[in-house]
Parts: C-alpha cells; sequence; structure tokens
C-alpha cells in the first residue's frame, strides 16, 4: 500500500543521499535478494517509501550521476563513463543539486566515488597542487572524494582541492599510456600486463591490467604519489568516518550530504571482517560491507537526534554487473546472463549494467523522512534526475526556465501522496535510449522493440508489430525530447493513453481497434450480439466521452458504452447504433474500465469496429 498519508514537519529537513554503485533491483533483501542479508538497508526500507518503480538515468555511472546533479540528461551533452583524468564533465555555469540547497541555505557535501572528472578540457591536471574545477566549483562546500573509480588511477583520497597526504619528493603523475613523465624520479608500479604475477589480491582483465596498485590492476597508468595510496579493504571505513565527522560538524544547521559509496564496484574488496558473509564471493561481501555503511550513517543521524527530520535517499547508480573485469568469484561476464551463482542482481528484471533494458536502470529506491512521510511502498514511476525540481518545490526555490531542463517536480509522487509519479521517462543506455510509459517499455538499438511490462515483466515478448500506434505514438515522443532538447515544459501535446485492449469472444484481436490501420478491425463472432471490446486503464481515468468507427452501417445494429471500477458492476454511460461515420458519445466519467458491448444482432453484418478512442480528459 502506498505511504500516503503525511504529517507536518519542520522546515528544512537535512537531506542524505546514499548512492551505491553497481547495486541492481535485486540486491537487496526487501526488493528480494534472499543470499545477502542487507538488515539495514531493509529497515530504512520499512521505514520510508520503497518504491518499486524508480529509477535513475542510465545504466552506466557517470551519465547517471551527471543527470542527478544536474537535471540534464547525459545524452544530451555526450557524457558517457569518463576515463582517468578526465576533466570535470560538469559545466560550473549551470544549476546542480548542491547549488540548489546552497540557495536555500543549506552546507553542502558530497564524500566517496565522483567519477564526474575534475580539472578543465585541454589542460593536464595538476595532481600535485590545487586540483580544480571539481565538486566545489558546482556547489559543494566540502568534498572527499575517490577521485574517479576504484578500478582507475589515480588510486588516492582527494579533499577538497588537494591530495591527502601527498609527499611533494614523489609528486603524483597520471597517463593513458606506459611512458612515465619526462625526467621522472619517483615511484613506479608494476604493468600488470607485463607483470601478470604482480596482481596478488587476485587476477584482472587486460583492460585493468596497467598499473597494478595494492596488488590489483587498474585502468591507467599512475606514477608516484605512494604516501597518498588507499586501501582497499579501509575504503568503506574511511568514507564512513569522514561522513560521521560531517555529520556531527553540521548538526545545528540544515545540510545536504551526498554520499556516494564504491561498493559495490570492482574491484570489489571489502574489509575483511565481511569477506565470507555470503556465498557469492566478494560481490556479496561488499553487499553485505555497504548494509553495514547505510546503517553506520543512520546511526550518525540517530545519535545527534537528526533522523527524525533528515530525508534519506537509498539508491543506485545502474543495475548490476558481475564479473567486471576481475576474477573475484563471479563467474558471469558483465550481464550477459540473468544472474550469478544463484542471485539475480536484477531480481525479476531483464538485464542490467551496460543494457537498455529494465535491469539496467530500475533500481533500489528508498525515501525515508519520519517527520512527515508515513512508511509504505509505492509503484509510481520516479527517477534520480527529478530530484532538483522536486526539492526546490519542498525549498521554496523557482526555477528558472533554461535550469535542469530535463528535471520535473515529483515532489508529491516522492512524498507518498502520488500514486502514479512521472507520465513517460527516456532510459538511456551507451547512446542508446528507450521510453517508458505506463506499462509500455520502447527501445530502438539495431532495432526497435516494444513490451508490456504490466504482462511481460521480463521483456521477452517484443509486441511491435502487434501495436503499430503505441509504437509510433512512443517513437515520436522519444524523437521529440531529442529534439526540443528538454523535457520539463516540452511544448505541445505528448501525451498518450495508457491502457490496455481486451476482448470476449471475438473473431479479430482487440489490437485491431486501436491500431490505426484502416485495413484491421476487431469483429465478433457469427454475427451475435454480446460480444464486447475492452479499454482497460492502469488507474480510475476521467474521461470526456468515446467514439466508435464502424465496418459497416446497420440501424438494426445496437450497443452500450459502458463503464466499471472493477468489471464486476457496469454502468450504461451511452448507447446507439452502427454508423460507419463514427459514432460519437459526450459524457463525463472516471473508471478504471470503459467498454462497448454489441446488444442487438445485425441480420447480414458482423459487429465489426475499426477504432474504438476513449477520450481522455488529459488527452
Amino acid at each position: 500500500m502506498l505511504g500516503s498519508c503525511v504529517t507536518a514537519a519542520p522546515k528544512s529537513p537535512n537531506v542524505v543521499i546514499i548512492y551505491g554503485d553497481d547495486v541492481g533491483f535485486g540486491d537487496v533483501g526487501v526488493y528480494g535478494a534472499q543470499k545477502i542479508p542487507t538488515p539495514n538497508i531493509d529497515r530504512l526500507a520499512t521505514e520510508g517509501i520503497q518504491f518499486l518503480d524508480g529509477h535513475c538515468t542510465a545504466s552506466t555511472c557517470t551519465p547517471s550521476r551527471y543527470s542527478m546533479l544536474t537535471g540534464l540528461y547525459g545524452f544530451r551533452e555526450g557524457v558517457g563513463i569518463l576515463p582517468p583524468d578526465a576533466p570535470l564533465c560538469i559545466p560550473t555555469d549551470v544549476l546542480t543539486l548542491p547549488k540548489l540547497f546552497k540557495k536555500a541555505g543549506y552546507d553542502t557535501a558530497v564524500i566517496g566515488k565522483w567519477h564526474l572528472g575534475l580539472g578543465r578540457p585541454g589542460v593536464k591536471t595538476d595532481w600535485n597542487g590545487a586540483v580544480k574545477p571539481g565538486p566545489l566549483e558546482i556547489g559543494f562546500d566540502y568534498s572527499f572524494l575517490l577521485p574517479s573509480t576504484n578500478d582507475r588511477v589515480p588510486c588516492v583520497y582527494l579533499e577538497n582541492h588537494h591530495v591527502v597526504n601527498l609527499d611533494p619528493n614523489d609528486p603524483l603523475y597520471v597517463t593513458h599510456a606506459p611512458v612515465a613523465p619526462q625526467g621522472f624520479k619517483g615511484t613506479v608500479y608494476p604493468d600488470g600486463r607485463k607483470n601478470p604475477e604482480a596482481e596478488t589480491y587476485y587476477e584482472a582483465d587486460d583492460q585493468h591490467s596497467c598499473s597494478v596498485i595494492n596488488g590489483i590492476g587498474r585502468i591507467g597508468y599512475q606514477w608516484g604519489g605512494k604516501s597518498a595510496l588507499w586501501n582497499d579493504e579501509t575504503m568503506a571505513d574511511e568514507f564512513v568516518h569522514q561522513a560521521k565527522k560531517y555529520i556531527a560538524s553540521k548538526k545545528d544547521r540544515p545540510f545536504f550530504l551526498y554520499f556516494a559509496s564504491q561498493d559495490i564496484h570492482v574491484p570489489r574488496a571489502p574489509h575483511p571482517r565481511f569477506q565470507g558473509k555470503t556465498s557469492l564471493g566478494k560481490r556479496g561481501d561488499a553487499m553485505v560491507q555497504f548494509d553495514w555503511v547505510t546503517g553506520e550513517i543512520v546511526k550518525t543521524l540517530e545519535e545527534h537526534g537528526l533522523r527524525e527530520n533528515t530525508i534519506i535517499v537509498f539508491s543506485s547508480d545502474n543495475g548490476p554487473v558481475y564479473d567486471d573485469g576481475y576474477k573475484d568469484g563471479s563467474t558471469v561476464r558483465q550481464s550477459s546472463q540473468e544472474g550469478d551463482g544463484g542471485h539475480d542482481g536484477s531480481g525479476p528484471y531483464r538485464g542490467g549494467k551496460y543494457q537498455i533494458y529494465e535491469g539496467g536502470t530500475r533500481v533500489p529506491f528508498i525515501v525515508s523522512w519520519p517527520a512527515k512521510i508515513k512508511p509504505g511502498t509505492s509503484n509510481a514511476l520516479v527517477n534520480h534526475i527529478d530530484f532538483i525540481a522536486s526539492f526546490a518545490d519542498l525549498l521554496g526555490v523557482q526555477l528558472k526556465p533554461n535550469e535542469a531542463v530535463d528535471s520535473r517536480n515529483m515532489l508529491k509522487a516522492f512524498l507518498g501522496e502520488d500514486p502514479v509519479g512521472l507520465p513517460f521517462m527516456p532510459e538511456e543506455s551507451f547512446r542508446t535510449l528507450g521510453l517508458r510509459r505506463g506499462p509500455w517499455k520502447y527501445m530502438t538499438s539495431h532495432k526497435e522493440e516494444l513490451y508490456n511490462l504490466e504482462s511481460d515483466i521480463d521483456e521477452a515478448n517484443n509486441v511491435i508489430a502487434q501495436y503499430p500506434e503505441i509504437t509510433a505514438k512512443m517513437r515520436n515522443t522519444l524523437q521529440r525530447i531529442r529534439k526540443e532538447g528538454r523535457i520539463r515544459k516540452l511544448p505541445g501535446d505528448i501525451k498518450m493513453p495508457e491502457y490496455t485492449a481486451s476482448t470476449e469472444q471475438a473473431h479479430n484481436p482487440a489490437r485491431h481497434a486501436f491500431d490505426g490501420n484502416e485495413a484491421t478491425r476487431w469483429a465478433g463472432i457469427n454475427r451475435q450480439a454480446g460480444h464486447w471490446l475492452q479499454v482497460d486503464y492502469k488507474n480510475p481515468t476521467a474521461v470526456s466521452g468515446v467514439q466508435i468507427v464502424w465496418e459497416q452501417g446497420d440501424k438494426k445494429y445496437g450497443y452500450i458504452v459502458e463503464g466499471s471500477d472493477d468489471v464486476l458492476s457496469w454502468e450504461k454511460l451511452a448507447e446507439g447504433y452502427a454508423d460507419t461515420h463514427g459514432s460519437k458519445h459526450n459524457f463525463s466519467a472516471e473508471k478504471r474500465y470503459y467498454r462497448v458491448r454489441t446488444t442487438i444482432e445485425g441480420p447480414n453484418i458482423w459487429p465489426s469496429i475499426r477504432e474504438f478512442t476513449v477520450i481522455s480528459t488529459t488527452d
């Protein structure tokens, strides 16, 4: 049941986003995981709203993080997975989520994985000086970072603008090729491609076998900086320590903390106290560690009396991946199969990281605010990209028309007051786009695909040939999203009825009355009365009438238009006789089901309908 009952709350709640890395829908206990214990995340879900149709924007990390912080889709600016030493991909002159909170008087911080680039385009990043622009230049007051990601160099922490514990006598450099900077005399790390025996923690594939640091091969080459190296197995502890310090220092003023965990991204190196906690190797053990991290953050808020009026958002940057370059106990390459070791990280959904299918972007999504939100579950369609517009509403900040133009106000959905959420939503995977609208999922890569998730949850049956009208409308919507360069207040009407069609005792399928093809039709059998053609909406829908176009007209052939809330009892809304020019009836109703039912048998014709249109008041 949706937690729709809310209570009054003090102003200026603290906001903490706990962001997992490669955590799939099925990696959390309340979402179905049976082989990974996650009691702390489960508790958070029972104290808030557990969204069952919650999404990141893309099936890979950098675009999702970019979109969440800017309210802009990554595909618009060509934002993809960033290499080591990439420049900052977020312009410093655009509105961001931390800038929004600063406008409302908040202190802001990011702790954990960054992977959004550092420095200026075209300028080599100087890791031995002030490393900027970065988080501080896009609105954060404080940052403690894993600069890129844990499988990439440099393997050091960055606090604000400077590398932590860097020895100036062993300067730090990053290169893409295995060639040391000219005149370099500092620490040289083994090259995993030339010296694979150096990969003592576990073996890596070729991509991850550049500099070997802490016995683990990485992407890219690091030179120097030995005193500043992180310890992979204590990284979670370090980030928790930094989060605790920050929360304690800001307990007397509202703050926004973006806590971005490195778990459960590769290389998975959970602390020894978590190793062996599952039967799924280091991937499962890293998830147990991430659950502990979540619990520590919640406990810290409780210890300082902040939990009641703190909004905690728990989610992930994309869906699950298994063997992503290291021999860490996972056996399935990336997300090429549904599950590994008897555990499916995407739950009932198809695919995972790197894929456009639901498992790539449908992730755990929990919002908890004890002072305001009553616990429950929600089927509302929600997305991280809508945080900016939604928090703007909560904080009373007016967005300008050119700010966060892909972010829509979903505050009511996030608070449990709206059970539906987004009317439509793009999905992204390596420049391939998909579109969700109600139960429908449309995508185009090497071919067009259309799935009805209501009846085909694992996207196994491509029905694009059966629903040309729905395909055309969704294709057009996606084209307009690209062309218009924005979603919020997109010009023109791009709405589409969110329904499925059903029938009884029919000669032709129900879809023939909705596909827009004049050569096809729905028809009853043997010219008998009593057949019906029905529209099934997902939720009660206000309509202003119906229009019916018949195959043939016969004044002796009658019908009734009816509406129902439960398909058991029906209310008559209109009646008439067949008319080839179209039978249009105006009425006002708000039902979940609408149907046309034949009542009088035609003497020489079948009851045949070319088009049955229910006119929604939102169309």
